[in-house]
């Protein structure tokens, strides 16, 4: 059996969102910047792809700016703002944490706020950090690791009620948590089309009128002159596919509840993040005495697919930022394992994968000089 639990990395690309791409390899391939008519019908079909996304979040078609993914939508909304002063946390995905210390370099003052053991920032301390010079608070919708669910309209409004803009990195939340942008006072949100079964390379930044970014891509002025760059058609038209069949029903949640209770009955295990403001495809288990890439690659070997931490992050042997941010040990980091489903994922696979982790972590430990399992 093949069972991919990976899909805070990437997802399949569903079947539904390669046919509809594929007419726009072959046949409405036009640039959709030209005039002529077979140009006009690739920008009516984009135009009518950016009204879709816009409804999904409750935004204005004109305030969809289409990039070539999260990572980029991230940088155009932190860089681009040109504040003096940033808050931000320190569990963010690289893409933010990486664009905040380029900017530190440069003069730009950063405050990092903490998290509790469940990955939740404190409100009271980011109503404190907010000065005269805070020109931008980025926190994340959802966290990629653990699947913390961060209270987005709780920090919409005290940044409205503070005058300061608002981005959040939705790319893990978008599809599985409720998102609107008005009604939480998101001022910028990130999103990318490949966490939801879209193609990968294309992504978007919501950016609420009035709000002003100097662009970090110069050409010939596309995206409201915010993105220059030849429309990505195909790829436009496979995120809005993708978040189309967003709203389809699914069982996420029952087979993730299923999984952390199976691996919580090995013993000396401990779920990561909390129980129930979590991402419903996401799982982050600690075990005890054994490093997490011995996990992963005997579960590799029957055949499962997990991760242990960020994809972004996964080439480095350093202790997950996230979980050293909750408070773990570097010794607890490494022997933590993500496990995330999606709409695909059945119940043969969780109990397979249960199954076949115990036997992998017995199997381990077993082995460990650190410790024995009773």
């Amino acid at each position: 059996m093949r069972v991919y639990l990976d899909n805070a990395a990437t997802t399949m690309t569903a079947p539904e969102v390669v046919a509809e791409m594929k007419r726009f390899f072959s046949e409405e391939y036009a640039n959709p910047a030209s005039l002529h008519t077979m140009g006009q019908h690739a920008k009516e079909a984009t135009e009518k792809a950016r009204e879709s996304i816009a409804k999904a979040i409750n935004a204005e078609p004109e305030e969809i700016i289409f990039t070539s993914g999260g990572t980029e939508s991230d940088n155009l909304a932190i860089k681009g703002i040109n504040a003096g002063h940033i808050i931000t946390t320190k569990i963010e995905h690289p893409a933010v944490l990486e664009s905040c210390r380029a900017l530190e370099k440069k003069g730009t003052k950063i405050t990092y706020l903490d998290v509790d053991p469940e990955g939740l920032i404190d409100l009271e301390q980011l109503k404190d950090s907010i000065n005269k010079g805070t020109g931008l608070v980025t926190i994340m919708a959802a966290n990629n690791e653990i699947g913390t669910i961060l209270p987005l309209e709780k920090i919409g409004a005290i940044c409205k009620e503070r005058g300061v803009p608002f981005h959040t990195d939705a790319v893990q939340a978008l599809g599985k948590v409720p998102i609107d942008v008005k009604a939480m006072n998101i001022d910028m949100l990130s999103a990318s089309a490949h966490k939801i079964h879209g193609p990968k390379g294309m992504g978007i930044l919501y950016v609420k009128k009035g709000i002003k970014l100097i662009p970090s891509i110069h050409g010939g002025g596309h995206e409201h002159g915010m993105r220059s760059g030849t429309g990505n058609t195909a790829g436009i038209m496979g995120m809005a596919k993708a978040i189309e069949l967003m709203q389809e029903k699914n069982n996420m949640q029952e087979l993730r509840d299923m999984l952390i209770k199976g691996l919580l009955e090995i013993p000396e295990t401990r779920l990561n993040g909390p129980r129930q403001k979590r991402l419903c495809n996401n799982v982050n288990v600690a075990f005890k005495y054994i490093e997490g890439e011995g996990i992963l690659l005997y579960l590799d070997e029957a055949g499962i697919s997990v991760s242990t931490g960020s994809a972004c992050s996964s080439l480095s042997l350093k202790p997950s930022h996230v979980l050293l941010a909750l408070g773990l040990k570097p010794e607890e980091s490494h022997g933590s394992i993500r496990f995330s489903l999606s709409r695909y994922t059945t119940k043969a696979e969780i109990q397979y994968t249960i199954e076949e982790t115990k036997k992998v972590v017995k199997r381990l430990r077993e082995l460990s000089p650190f410790g024995k399992e009773d």
